[in-house]
Parts: C-alpha cells; sequence; structure tokens
C-alpha cells in the first residue's frame, strides 16, 4: 500500500484550487458583442447572413431571446428588426428624407410603416402591408404595456409573417 503525505497532498489542492480561482471570472458571461443562439426559430442565419452586422445581431438575439423564453424581449427586437430593415429601404433607394422630420430624426415606426405603405418606389407583397402593423402592434405591447407580457403562442402566430416581412425588406432595400 502506497502512503500519502496527506499534508502536501492537501496542500497541493488549496494551490490548484487558488490558481483556478485566479484565472476564473467572477461571472461565466458571454462576450461583449454577444453570441448565436442555437436554433434559428424565426429567422434562419442564411437571410441575415452577409447583410449589415447589426442586421445579423438584431437576428441572433430576436432568436435567442425566444428560445430563452424571453418573449417580451423577442417582440421588441422583432419590432426594431422591422424599423430597421424600413429605413434601410429608404436610404437603399435614396428617399429617406421622406421617413424624417425637420430635425433629421426617423419618424416613429408608426409613421414609418404608414410611409413605406404608401411608398409607389416599391410594391409590397399583400401579405407583407398586413403583417407590418400587427408586428409593430406586439412589439408595441411589450415594450409600453405594464401589463402586457408576451407569450410564446403571440410570436407562433407572426413567426411566418415576420420571416415574410423581414425577407421581403431585406431584398427591397438590396441587402441580398
Amino acid at each position: 500500500m502506497t502512503e500519502f503525505n496527506i499534508g502536501a497532498t492537501t496542500q497541493g489542492i488549496v494551490e490548484l484550487v487558488k490558481k483556478l480561482k485566479a484565472d476564473v471570472p467572477k461571472r461565466f458571461v458571454p462576450p461583449s458583442d454577444g453570441t448565436r443562439p442555437s436554433s434559428e426559430s424565426l429567422l434562419p442565419y442564411a437571410m441575415v447572413n452577409g447583410t449589415r452586422g447589426y442586421i445579423v445581431k438584431v437576428a441572433n438575439q430576436i432568436n435567442g431571446c425566444y428560445e430563452k423564453g424571453w418573449f417580451d424581449g423577442c417582440t421588441v427586437m422583432m419590432r426594431r428588426m422591422i424599423e430597421t430593415l424600413i429605413i434601410e429601404c429608404f436610404e437603399e433607394h435614396n428617399i429617406a428624407s421622406k421617413i424624417k422630420n425637420p430635425a433629421g430624426d426617423f419618424f416613429y415606426l408608426a409613421d414609418l410603416i404608414d410611409k413605406m405603405l404608401q411608398e409607389t418606389t416599391w410594391n409590397l407583397g399583400r401579405n407583407v402591408k398586413q403583417a407590418l402593423p400587427r408586428l409593430k402592434n406586439v412589439g408595441d405591447k411589450s415594450a409600453h404595456s405594464r401589463r402586457y407580457n408576451a407569450h410564446r403562442e403571440d410570436i407562433d402566430k407572426l413567426a411566418i409573417d415576420f420571416r415574410d416581412a423581414c425577407q421581403e425588406l431585406i431584398y427591397l432595400a438590396k441587402l441580398k
């Protein structure tokens, strides 16, 4: 039977724990620029890959919030994606002045959607025309209503409309 020096072994373990503690952050946190979700429940990565970095990050947050069950966060990010893509469309066609106030700030989403629907530079599909106000509505409730909490079913009802709207706006903005 081999004899062990209990004192030396214990001391070695204590030293190892001290070294590990010094190397490990206080909290395990994701990188500062975020991570990709493990699923693509609402927006396929292929749809946004190759567009703009901030669009890819918002898509990652949408999918990540959905997979984690953070449905209010998901709907707010869906709203943000629609707003961003509408602005991208107007900018790509050099008509961004149509969606800015006299101070040069972009309109709020309700007015952006109205302008998007009225614009004759493009012809939005019927489904997207109908979907944009619904997508705004659920995002608004999650962002601004104290007593509203989105549920998975709220998003699931809008998932196809959201995906279709994003794809059409990405193409109209010539991001793909």
